[in-house]
């Protein structure tokens, strides 16, 4: 059974990666199109990326809406998971759904929805309104997170701390929030993918000066079909790999470092 589970892995994996096979050398192609295999290899669309400011822009753009995104859904985030886990009050179950609610609907509705009420608010079109329209997204995954993780958080240690004289302050400082840091960041990682790789409410929202690097990148898709997009796809891919390397070295180093 396990030698199944794990062939049965290794095919998802396959069927996962297979796509990228295809899109990291049509990357390196001089192809005027997508053509695969690439007839002839060079770097001129990594040199056209990085030399054209209608790619760079929603490529920064993204990075500090998703940034802020994260920041805004995590000061939201936490209050909520840890007043819906840790308290009883009246009104609570539908909290606990008024949260949950973006899940529950496509993002097209949504989009309707925010580009009707932002165009009132005068928020289309600008940094604030994708950050808030993006944060609306990513609150039930935060709550939910971090709702998973106090849950399972053993409150024994929070007990003894104030036994000893602390305040909730120095309580969640020194206690809670180290146990919980993981928790955290995760909760973060998750907020800020999820702006950075939503695209139907940023059609609606962000317009030209805001613009998005998922919303560039289906507009060009769209019209020309530029090749470089194979170059986004594979730079995303080893930001992702870098990331994914330099975390488990870094936890080996500590394993490594910590004495039995």
């Amino acid at each position: 059974m396990t030698r199944f589970s794990d062939w049965f892995a290794w095919l998802v994996l396959l069927f996962l990666a297979a796509p990228l096979a295809i899109v990291v050398p049509m990357s390196f192609s001089n192809a005027p199109s997508f053509q695969f295999p690439p007839p002839a290899w060079g770097v001129q669309y990594y040199r056209a990326f990085f030399a054209d400011p209608r790619w760079l822009q929603p490529t920064v753009n993204s990075f500090i809406i998703g940034a802020a995104t994260a920041v805004v859904t995590m000061a939201l985030g936490i209050p909520a998971a840890f007043a819906i886990v840790r308290h009883r009050f009246a009104g609570r179950g539908w909290v606990n759904l008024l949260l949950l609610l973006p899940l529950t609907a496509p993002h097209i509705v949504l989009a309707l929805g925010y580009y009707t009420y932002f165009g009132r608010l005068r928020l289309t079109q600008t940094y604030l309104g994708v950050v808030l329209a993006h944060t609306c997204l990513c609150v039930p995954i935060v709550y939910l997170t971090l709702s998973a993780a106090l849950k399972g958080f053993d409150r024994n240690v929070e007990r003894a701390a104030m036994n000893l004289g602390a305040n909730p302050w120095r309580v969640f400082r020194h206690v809670t929030f180290p146990m919980l840091r993981p928790a955290f960041l995760v909760a973060a990682l998750f907020a800020f993918i999820q702006s950075f790789d939503e695209t139907v409410v940023a059609l609606f929202i962000s317009g030209r000066d805001a613009s998005t690097l998922p919303r560039k990148i289906f507009d060009s898709l769209r019209t020309q079909a530029d090749p470089v997009v194979a170059v986004v796809s594979t730079l995303l891919l080893g930001i992702v790999l870098a990331g994914t390397i330099a975390s488990r070295l870094a936890a080996r180093r500590r394993r490594v470092e910590t004495p039995a």
